[in-house]
């Protein structure tokens, strides 16, 4: 089914969302790049929670992908917060 929602999707936007509040990406509202530290660290750690919470019913290729986003997160983020 075209558009369905899997975990993987909903994944990656919400590290889609992240990127966008370092800055990384724009704005998809307004075009513009705006740096909001504090919502992009909210979404890492939501992504974080919902890494633990899976633990265990996650296919091989979804757990890769959460953990292998969540270490280029961490690291842009880190990134940016040296910036602010």
């Amino acid at each position: 089914m075209e558009g369905q929602l899997t975990f993987s999707t909903f994944i990656l936007s919400l590290s889609t969302s992240v990127l966008v509040n370092l800055g990384e990406l724009p704005d998809p509202l307004n075009n513009e790049k705006d740096v909001n530290l504090p919502l992009a660290k909210q979404t890492i750690g939501l992504i974080e929670m919902l890494m633990e919470k899976t633990k265990g019913n996650l296919t091989e290729d979804e757990g890769r992908l959460i953990e292998g986003m969540l270490y280029d997160l961490r690291m842009k983020y880190i990134e940016a917060a040296k910036k602010d």
